[in-house]
């Protein structure tokens, strides 16, 4: 039976006046530390996250530590403090707001905080999002600290949107977003995706297709749709160290094709190492003891 250590509640700071909270399950005398990054929507490490556990007790069982913690897109709306010198102002934060190349300064505050606590080495996890946040992490800190990546379930949402709305509602409110921005109105919400919650900010990043987010462009692909004028994947490409994508055979963000979404992967990647879980959807769940299994034997294989 997999144990692990009860975990710590702890706090980030990151360099752009942040305090971020998460949880820390230790491993003993560990030198190896391994970051969590949750997805997008109501996402935090704190409620439903059910995959925390195994995961944590897999990788505790094997001489790794990890380290959950919520990142500034948490919940879909969160007003944050801002550490500003000597002031500290009030911001709004979460999904509605999120712009993914913010991930920089969340994941260099949770390396920073690791580092402090005597770890020495690195690894990268990211769920959904936090898959698109390790290739946009990648593309801006080439030289970061991090010694190996695994990529759960990336997802192409900029597709995603695109096909919900349809081609001319998505090009006009990406427009709409664009034009609220340069006004200096881009944090109002969006009345058009009612009952979904998104700023015109918040839209703008996700779904531009030559922004940051459009990580995993296989809508682009699949159906031959022309949105993006830069290259297709180009921050998954910028990857240079050794990663790991999972996959589960039911996801249901994947255009109904998970062995398609992961041989396109493998045009770009080749040498990285890939697994499809049969019976798992996009949240691993009931499938999560497995996810786990192969994520810490992964990590721990030389």
């Amino acid at each position: 039976m997999l144990t692990m250590q009860q975990p710590e509640f702890i706090e980030i700071k990151t360099k752009d006046g942040l305090i971020l909270p998460g949880l820390l399950y230790r491993a003993k005398r560990a030198q190896a530390a391994a970051i969590y990054l949750h997805g997008n929507g109501s996402s935090s490490v704190f409620y439903g996250e059910s995959g925390n556990h195994p995961l944590a007790a897999a990788l505790n069982k094997n001489g790794i530590s990890v380290l959950f913690f919520n990142n500034r897109g948490a919940h879909i709306i969160k007003k944050l403090n801002v550490k500003q010198k000597r002031k500290t102002i009030r911001k709004p934060y979460g999904m509605a707001y999120e712009k993914i190349k913010e991930c920089v300064p969340d994941i260099d505050g949770a390396i920073s905080f690791l580092r402090k606590r005597g770890y020495k080495k690195f690894y990268l996890i990211g769920a959904s999002t936090g898959a698109n946040k390790i290739c946009v992490y990648s593309f801006y800190k080439k030289d970061n600290e991090i010694s190996k990546y695994v990529l759960l379930c990336g997802a192409d949402d900029t597709g995603i949107y695109y096909h919900a709305l349809g081609k001319s509602n998505f090009w006009k409110l990406l427009a709409k977003s664009k034009r609220k921005i340069k006004t200096g109105r881009g944090e109002e919400i969006i009345p058009e995706l009612l009952p979904d919650i998104f700023s015109y900010l918040g839209f703008y990043d996700i779904a531009n297709p030559n922004g940051d987010y459009n990580t995993f462009p296989f809508y682009e692909v699949i159906h031959k749709a022309k949105l993006s004028d830069k290259p297709l994947f180009r921050h998954f490409k910028s990857i240079k160290k050794p990663s790991l994508a999972v996959y589960g055979d039911q996801d249901e963000y994947a255009w109904g094709d998970v062995p398609r979404i992961v041989e396109i992967l493998k045009r770009y990647q080749p040498k990285f190492d890939y697994k499809i879980i049969k019976g798992a959807d996009h949240g691993f769940k009931g499938r999560e003891k497995q996810l786990a299994n192969i994520v810490a034997n992964w990590l721990v294989k030389s």
